[in-house]
């Protein structure tokens, strides 16, 4: 088990697979038996009480399980039985679907016999049917846990083989009315798979719990025929009956064994555990980055391990958001079970912000140290607008882990965050003062260091868990003193320069505004003009108003008719007066006469 520790100084238990385990334990079998026949059974017919199909289906899944394994039992003439055997198991091509074959034969028997038992209703000789085959399937069962113990399967394999082989027992005695020995093999059952489900994560104790509910009417049913309330209630009393004697011991190894076989993640009083491939070899390389950030030399290659494990991060997110996507148990599965798939997903998010965070202050380290030393970063000068923009992304990552689905209503989670972004809203306001004083804007700069001061003190307050960044307000604290020094001897300063640039004239003070050409007629010691840029003139001038042309010139008067007016001029009686003796001439002369 390997713990990690967060940026906020909280232990991290990550339980993943180890690498220097021996060879023993790593070959050992290991086969889930009541969530795999769990999940046949609600997906085959036992959701609707069809036994009839779920058996069908035992019978084709062994036959096709016979074939894959090479353990045909004769060919289509003739039958030659094979069981399953010590030797396979043992054997260098070994897998855990040679225990599914004696797991599939006693599913089959129990399945044929709830079919009989359906049809014993109208037809009573079937019970006799009924009980072989129920002895069949506790013989197949019984199988299945000397396979088990032969020592080629690990601790929890053996302990849900034995739960397994007790219930089928319970089941048969119960059929033959054997009420106290009945009684006995359901709890010992019912220990069992308690004792399992609270030795696993949350997300995998449904099945258990589900099995344990299913064993109470059964259990009261034999106390009542018993005749003694107490004989199927003291559980705790089995263990000194010796019925389960190497019970501890099995439960020990399981939970040590329990690192080899699946991966679990611990994470704010909440153990979960983690399936997708991508996601486990994800959380292995994480445990390995304390490593490989020590022997690191400088800041830019933590900036690259911190690169490939975010890519990585990215990956394992995508990964568990496919299984969400195609994985249709996990739509219509409990909400214990998509609760888990999304605890995990927001710790991976979690893991991907925290991760984001180290890398953009490790960027900001780069920065202000060759700020100190004004070198230069990929060949620009670092300006305080650069370093305010990396607070500013920071603060980004904090909203979102404000936002994680399921701590919206963590108090102490929200506790945490909060704290530490107040600390970087100091940092964030401390390089906007200096962007501020570079502006020369003295006032709003002192502003912003007063709010940076009381950030600071805020988060100090509180005892942020993180030292590095503890360290680094206490620094900040005597930068933003020895800054609000500098920023009001340059306020007075400016003042100065001001107070030079100005003139009294009866009794105010002005700024001198006027250009020189304006003011000629006035002596004033303007040492402006001997600067590069001299107040003289305007340019470009002032915009003045002159009278504009004509935009249409009046062309109507070419198209109307105006009124005679010659009888008021006088023009008309001149004409009468010189026209008298030559119109007698053209009358004789037969002249101007119309034709």
């Amino acid at each position: 088990m390997g713990v990690l520790e967060n940026d906020g100084g909280e232990n991290i238990e990550l339980t993943a697979e180890n690498e220097k385990t021996d060879s023993k334990s790593a070959s050992l079998l290991s086969l889930e038996i009541f969530r795999i026949t769990k999940d046949a059974q609600q997906q085959h017919g036992l959701r609707h009480g069809d036994y009839q199909r779920y058996r069908g289906y035992c019978s084709r899944r062994l036959r096709r399980m016979r074939k894959v394994l090479k353990i045909p039992q004769g060919d289509r003439r003739h039958y030659r039985r094979r069981d399953i055997t010590a030797a396979h198991l043992t054997a260098t091509n070994a897998e855990n679907r040679l225990l599914c074959v004696p797991l599939l034969q006693a599913e089959r028997a129990w399945s044929h016999a709830m079919q009989l038992r359906q049809e014993a209703n109208t037809e009573p000789r079937k019970k006799f049917h009924l009980v072989s085959r129920l002895k069949k399937a506790y013989a197949h069962a019984q199988t299945l846990l000397q396979l088990c113990e032969s020592g080629a399967c690990d601790a929890r394999t053996q302990l849900e083989a034995s739960a397994y082989a007790a219930w089928l027992g319970g089941v048969l005695l119960l059929e033959l009315q054997q009420w106290r020995a009945a009684a006995d093999s359901l709890q010992r059952s019912q220990l069992v798979l308690d004792k399992l489900s609270a030795a696993l994560p949350e997300d995998e104790r449904h099945v258990y719990k589900q099995k344990v509910e299913e064993l109470k009417p059964s259990l009261r049913y034999c106390a009542y025929n018993i005749g003694d309330q107490s004989a199927a209630g003291d559980l705790a009393a089995m263990r000194g009956q010796g019925l389960i004697e190497n019970l501890d011991t099995l439960m020990a190894q399981a939970k040590e064994s329990r690192s080899g076989i699946m991966h679990e993640v611990e994470w704010r009083g909440r153990r979960v555990t983690v399936r997708p491939e991508k996601v486990r070899l994800f959380l292995i390389a994480l445990q390995d980055y304390d490593k490989s950030a020590e022997k690191a030399d400088t800041v830019e290659a933590k900036i690259e391990i911190l690169e490939n494990i975010l890519m990585d991060c990215k990956d394992a997110m995508s990964a568990i958001k496919d299984e969400i996507k195609n994985d249709p148990k996990l739509k219509s599965g409990s909400e214990t079970q998509v609760s888990s798939i999304n605890y995990l997903l927001s710790y991976l998010m979690y893991l991907r912000l925290m991760r984001t965070i180290e890398r953009n202050n490790l960027l900001v380290q780069q920065a202000e140290e060759a700020r100190k030393k004004n070198a230069q970063i990929d060949g620009k000068k670092v300006r305080p607008q650069d370093l305010t923009r990396l607070y500013e992304i920071i603060l980004q990552n904090y909203t979102e882990l404000q936002q994680l689905p399921g701590f919206e209503n963590d108090a102490a989670y929200q506790r945490e965050i909060e704290s530490a972004m107040n600390a970087y809203r100091a940092f964030r306001c401390y390089y906007i003062a200096q962007v501020l004083t570079g502006l020369r804007r003295f006032r709003e700069a002192l502003a912003m260091l007063e709010r940076s001061s009381n950030y600071t003190k805020e988060s100090m307050a509180r005892k942020i868990n993180d030292k590095v960044l503890q360290n680094k307000l206490e620094s900040l604290e005597k930068d933003i003193e020895s800054c609000k020094f500098i920023v009001h001897a340059d306020s007075v300063l400016e003042d100065e320069d001001e107070d030079e640039e100005t003139k009294f004239t009866s009794g105010k003070t002005y700024k001198d505004k006027k250009p020189l050409v304006d003011r000629l007629d006035e002596y004033r010691e303007d040492s402006q003009v001997l600067t590069k840029n001299p107040n003289i003139y305007k340019l470009p001038p002032p915009m003045e108003a002159i009278p504009c042309k004509p935009l249409f010139f009046d062309l109507a008067c070419n198209f109307i008719e105006f009124p005679n007016l010659d009888d008021k001029t006088g023009a008309a009686n001149s004409k009468k007066q010189g026209a008298g003796i030559t119109g007698l001439v053209k009358g004789f002369l037969g002249w101007g006469s119309e034709k």
